[in-house]
């Protein structure tokens, strides 16, 4: 629980009925700067993260749950009638903030529309995440982190021409729009602060990965070329007799000569003096790189890319990273009291503040654990809990 540390959001109530990424890593953000979020959670099943992969045997929720929804209580509420959704408007009275990440539309359906909400409580800042936005022609469609990389140009930037087209490994699309409704959500807070109001805060998959490629976006729009930082002649992973290396040769008078020097091979840079004729000569380059590289190991590379103060690195595994002494001393591995699995650990905030560090409150949090509690906060007696449960209304 609390150290007693002051938090930037102590004070700040949450209703959050987001599930799977995009939402809850929005949330979760807001929930280590010290908001109190409320998740609100289907009965019997909960977020589709707790079952999206299968749970460690004895366990009652998976790591991926786990992951995304520390600092968080759960209540469960059956938000198909009137009883469900008045429960929540009850909650928004005393709220600050309310997130979704349902399809556009199934927010008005559930009689908890922005217009409602504000009616309520015009203070109230109503964050809504989504695939392609509110409106649109595309606004029907199913939102999901592939199929963003896919339509927005990401998926289709390769390293190599010649490479296959594949999926970005990481949810880099969800987690970058639940950063973008993160920024949204403090801004509108400080906002309100001015005016007293509320407003809407709106965040795509879309939106968020056309935003990531603003370099290469503002060169396509303003000069018609391609821009693919991952395609640079003198850049590229290099197969060593152990491992994969990662060189960038950038940032620096002449990275060709150095590289060379680095590779024990003639300097190529007296032939190709600048960055067009390296980009023409890209094959014989890399291929003169490759052959380098797989005569010694990665450990003998590195050390003498480093020599010559150049940019590289080896390809290592999560596990590996995570193991890392950098790991430990940036205190990127937490550990939180779980009340059926004992300690659990997990990845912390990248986020370090000297006057507020991260703070595990709460564990995630078993499905409906903190239902009677929420409620209550809320004014309603024992016996209308009661009512509620036994009308099916709470799980």
């Amino acid at each position: 629980m609390s150290n007693g540390t002051q938090l930037p959001l102590d004070g700040i109530r949450i209703i959050d009925l987001t599930q799977v990424m995009m939402g809850p890593c929005a949330t979760q953000a807001l929930a280590d700067f010290g908001a109190d979020v409320i998740k609100i959670e289907r009965p019997g099943a909960g977020d589709l993260s707790r079952g999206s992969i299968e749970p460690t045997p004895g366990n009652v929720d998976n790591p991926v749950f786990c992951s995304l929804n520390r600092n968080k209580r759960s209540v469960t509420l059956d938000l198909r009638g009137e009883a469900g959704q008045a429960v929540v408007r009850d909650l928004v009275r005393e709220a600050d903030v309310i997130v979704n990440n349902f399809r556009p539309g199934v927010m008005e359906r559930l009689n908890l529309g922005y217009e409602s909400l504000k009616a309520i409580n015009p203070r109230i800042i109503y964050a809504s995440g989504s695939g392609f936005g509110s409106s649109g022609p595309n606004v029907h469609k199913g939102g999901q982190d592939v199929l963003a990389q896919a339509v927005t140009g990401v998926m289709a930037r390769k390293q190599d021409e010649h490479h296959p087209t594949a999926v970005y490994a990481t949810a880099l699309c969800d987690y970058t729009a639940g950063m973008h409704m993160v920024q949204g959500i403090l801004a509108a807070i400080i906002g309100r602060g001015r005016t007293g109001e509320g407003q809407v805060i709106e965040v795509s998959l879309y939106d968020s990965m056309l935003a990531m490629q603003m370099q290469e976006a503002a060169m396509q729009l303003m000069q018609g070329k391609d821009l693919n930082w991952a395609a640079m002649p003198l850049s590229g992973v290099f197969e060593t007799t152990d491992r994969p290396v990662v060189l960038v040769g950038a940032f620096k008078q002449n990275p060709l000569r150095d590289i060379c020097a680095a590779l024990e091979i003639e300097d190529l840079s007296l032939r190709y003096p600048d960055l067009p004729s390296q980009r023409k000569a890209k094959d014989e380059l890399q291929a003169r790189f490759r052959a380098a590289f797989a005569g010694n190991s990665s450990a003998y590379w590195l050390a003498r890319l480093e020599e010559q103060d150049l940019l590289c690195a080896p390809v290592r595994t999560l596990a590996e990273a995570l193991d890392d002494p950098q790991t430990d001393h940036n205190g990127m591995v937490v550990e939180a009291k779980h009340p059926s699995m004992g300690a659990i650990r997990l990845v912390g905030s990248p986020v370090h503040m000297s006057a507020a560090p991260l703070t595990i409150r709460y564990a995630p949090p078993a499905l409906g654990a903190d239902t009677e509690a929420v409620l209550a906060e809320a004014g309603y007696s024992e016996e209308r809990i009661r009512e509620l449960r036994s009308g099916g209304v709470l799980g």
